[in-house]
């Protein structure tokens, strides 16, 4: 088959469209051929080598949707050629921790395109337990900017921070994947939806999505702004996933017994915590990690019923993975970049 590998950690110049060999399904497991696989910025980390990286050479790729063309044994009640969206990560499946549907809790828990190889191919090979319904009416390369973005921000807005409605939440970075999906959920919550976004042509697409309100905060202090727009009371919840960059402002833009929630560092790793502001506004801070598979599972109905979309921002051929690459790095995308094999 076709793939884009990876040989060596760096730039986009290592990424390589080459043959590759066939998956082969084993015990349990099935071969989907890839119709469109999203890039999520867990490519761009891999790629250039993270801490735990894994062994070379590579296929990256979390975000597949195709359909099955191969069943490997014990693999029982999926047909060949059933259209599949791909729930994005691994785990042991029989751990405590997996059983008591805490998958995303599992010491064995990985995604996909990162712990084993990915979408970034004509094929790829999973276990069936991670396969998922394809929405009705959506085709491949809109049901590929669904998996991790939205089955992150579904677990970051109802199971971590418990977003209820009528309260205010603050979305970091509308244009990314996962902030284009949470200024979906905020509203199906019943929030009001304050959005964020660098550009101004992203904060109008944050407002056609549902975003109530938007800062740019490239030109606005988002802290004072929040305060103005919630008469200085602050939002209930912060949907946060970039880090030091805008840390201090998402903490001062929280109303008392404010619950923030964060997903990334993309501007680094490390921040500067007020402890005595913490507990005396009663804040809490969240840490969450992907999602399970039921938080999939419940997110998917409202694709078909047309509550919730995907977002594309642009499609590649596979062969261009690089230049997806680099319009993903950009940041001047909204929503997700695509890649299809041709």
């Amino acid at each position: 088959m076709k793939a884009v590998r990876i040989h060596e950690y760096g730039g986009t110049e290592v990424l390589r469209f080459e043959d590759a060999p066939d998956p082969q399904a084993g015990v349990g497991e099935v071969v989907v051929k890839v119709k469109a696989c999203a890039l999520n910025h867990l490519d761009l980390w891999v790629r250039q080598g993270l801490p735990k990286a894994p062994a070379l050479p590579h296929i990256l790729g979390s975000d597949i949707a195709g359909e099955v063309v191969a069943v490997g044994p014990g693999v029982t009640g999926v047909a060949l050629g059933t259209p599949v969206l791909l729930q994005p990560a691994v785990s042991c499946g029989i751990c405590p921790a997996c059983l008591a549907g805490k998958d995303n809790l599992c010491k064995e828990y990985g995604v996909i395109g990162a712990k084993t190889l990915g979408g970034n191919a004509e094929y790829v090979k999973v276990p069936q337990a991670n396969l998922m319904p394809l929405p009705q009416g959506l085709s491949y390369t809109e049901a590929a900017a669904i998996p991790l973005v939205f089955l992150t921000a579904w677990h970051m807005l109802t199971d971590r921070a418990q977003l209820r409605p009528g309260e205010d939440v603050l979305v970091i970075g509308a244009g990314s994947g996962v902030g284009s999906a949470a200024v979906q959920i905020g509203k199906l919550l019943g929030a009001r939806v304050i959005a964020t976004a660098s550009l101004d042509a992203n904060l109008a697409k944050a407002r056609e999505l549902g975003a109530d309100d938007t800062i740019n905060h490239a030109r606005q202090d988002i802290a004072e702004e929040v305060r103005k727009l919630t008469d200085r009371k602050g939002v209930e919840v912060v949907f946060e996933h970039v880090g030091p960059a805008v840390w201090d402002k998402c903490i001062a833009a929280l109303a008392k017994a404010g619950r923030l929630v964060t997903c990334g560092a993309t501007t680094g790793s490390t921040v500067q915590l007020n402890v005595t502001l913490l507990f005396g506004r009663q804040h809490s801070l969240f840490g969450s990690f992907m999602g399970t598979k039921s938080d999939l599972l419940e997110v998917l109905p409202f694709f078909s019923q047309k509550k919730l979309k995907p977002v594309v921002d642009s499609v590649f051929p596979l062969k261009e993975t690089a230049a997806a690459h680099r319009r993903l790095e950009s940041r001047a995308q909204f929503g997700k970049v695509v890649v299809v094999p041709e």
